[in-house]
């Protein structure tokens, strides 16, 4: 069930909000447990083979996590470890080995069966939104061990895990994030200004998804589908691809965060924002930390500081540094595209904090960081390294990858003439870069999200005149949209949802 299907907008929503407001007047357990059901369903619609696993996953970690804390409160040494570290460790390797077996299997006997051997597992399934609940779980059992977890209550864990604003694509959510909510009476009790103004956001982002990255996904896919089949394009059709793949990936995802938390809102209850305007940063660095920053703080938080963060001198900062981010290529999906995308990030980071350290020795800093010629500059280049990894992250295989780039440098022949494939589309070029500039301008001068949505809700809040007329209007765009989407041939899934 997407977001932007009739199905979703006009039956299961207000179904779940009614339910949900009408059970929070008599209980609020009862209303965390039919959210914890809905949510429940929403993954089911998708995926019901892959229901129990996730039931099943929510249970042992649950389980897990009750024992953590436990241990923590009697502390026992077994083989010589506290008690604690080895349900820790358990309860990694559960997560780890369910994501291994099902993400990655595939991946790992076809790169065998390349190299000679003959196995044959079937084609494991991907379940949706395995890699955003396992590593949702993964950061419970370790704030659990660091004592940051003090409520074990069943019906509100399984909330956290499978509240369906977040399930299939994020954010990455946090224990703390979520359970003071959960435990406040007024998240249970209907507010106006709460529910138009995630009313108004949840538009925002389906008009992200549904008008400005489905407009411009098919001058992506008219050169990447082509590429991937041994095609080069021309040097002015790759790099329209590209550009137009670097901004559908951002308002689809956008997009996706957006509605999730206006969905979010309408029940009381806020979801970290998970994009801070990345396409507006002036180094990898602080493309990282607006760039899907929930994915960015777990990455940093539970794989590179306990690596040793930059505790332990350059060498090991930089192949912390590394490893980091080649995982977190590998997280994204099972092929070496994602792996070299992680791989070229890591260098990326590696050479901006060598660029810093020398800027910092000679002194340099300060007048850079007032320079607005450095910051243009420094913005440029940051785009083109993002722009140039993108093609990665899209392409299908590594040689349609290599083609795109290859095509993009300029070195390769034209030898079917420039534009041909998008003829081919039924495309025009010129649009295709119009559709680019658009967005492109919106992405990197537009205030982003976050900042529309504060003021929006700061508005909602004012007056009850404005809430009704403001939401009404909502509603009707929300509509309008919706029918938009459905009219189509088809209707596009989230790009996240791949992952």
């Amino acid at each position: 069930m997407l977001f932007t299907t009739a199905t979703f907008v006009a039956l299961y929503l207000p179904i779940v909000l009614i339910g949900y407001y009408l059970l929070g007047c008599r209980s609020e357990t009862w209303a965390a447990a039919w959210l914890f059901a809905a949510s429940t369903f929403f993954y089911g619609y998708w995926m019901p083979e892959f229901t129990l696993l996730l039931l099943g996953s929510i249970g042992v970690n649950f389980t897990l996590g009750q024992r953590i804390g436990q241990s923590r409160t009697r502390p026992r040494r077994l083989f010589g470890r506290p008690v604690a570290s080895l349900w820790l460790i358990a309860g990694i390797a559960f997560n780890l080995g369910l994501l291994a077996y099902f993400k990655y299997a595939n991946f790992f006997v076809d790169n065998l069966n390349a190299l000679g051997f003959d196995w044959d597992i079937g084609r494991v399934i991907l379940p949706i939104g395995i890699s955003f609940y396992s590593f949702t779980q993964i950061a419970f059992l370790v704030d659990t061990w660091h004592g940051k977890v003090r409520e074990f209550r069943p019906v509100h864990y399984g909330l956290f895990v499978t509240y369906f604003p977040h399930l299939v694509a994020g954010p990455v959510l946090h224990h703390a994030q979520m359970m003071p909510q959960f435990g406040n009476p007024a998240v249970y009790r209907f507010n106006g200004a709460h529910f138009m103004a995630g009313v108004a956001i949840f538009v925002i982002g389906l008009f992200k998804k549904v008008v400005l990255a489905d407009g411009v996904a098919p001058y992506a896919d008219a050169i990447f589908v082509p590429a991937d089949g041994g095609v080069v394009p021309s040097s002015g059709e790759a790099w329209l691809a590209a550009l137009a793949y670097t901004l559908q990936l951002y308002f689809d995802f956008s997009g996706y965060s957006d509605m999730a938390i206006g969905l979010s809102w309408m029940f009381n209850i806020r979801l970290p924002f998970n994009f801070n305007s990345p396409y507006q940063a002036t180094s990898i660095s602080d493309f990282w930390r607006r760039w899907h920053i929930s994915l960015s703080t777990f990455l940093r938080d539970y794989l590179y500081v306990p690596l040793g963060g930059n505790r332990r001198g350059p060498a090991r900062r930089y192949a912390n540094l590394a490893a980091t981010m080649v995982l977190g290529g590998l997280w994204h999906g099972a092929s070496w595209s994602f792996v070299l995308w992680g791989a070229l990030h890591g260098a990326y980071l590696m050479v901006n904090h060598a660029f810093r350290a020398m800027t910092d020795r000679l002194g340099w800093t300060a007048g850079l960081d007032r320079s607005r010629a450095f910051a243009v500059v420094a913005w440029g280049l940051t785009m083109l390294s993002v722009v140039g990894a993108w093609v990665f992250f899209r392409a299908q295989s590594l040689e349609g990858a290599l083609r795109m780039l290859w095509a993009m440098s300029g070195l390769a022949p034209e030898g079917e003439g420039p534009g041909l494939l998008l003829w081919n589309a039924g495309l025009d070029g010129a649009v295709g870069a119009g559709w680019c500039l658009l967005l492109g301008a919106a992405a990197a001068l537009l205030p982003n999200s976050n900042a529309i949505g504060e003021r929006v809700l700061a508005w909602f809040r004012t007056a009850r005149d404005a809430r009704v007329a403001g939401g009404t209007a909502a509603l009707v765009v929300a509509v309008l949209l919706v029918v938009l989407n459905g009219a189509r041939d088809s209707v596009s899934a989230f790009i996240y949802f791949n992952f």
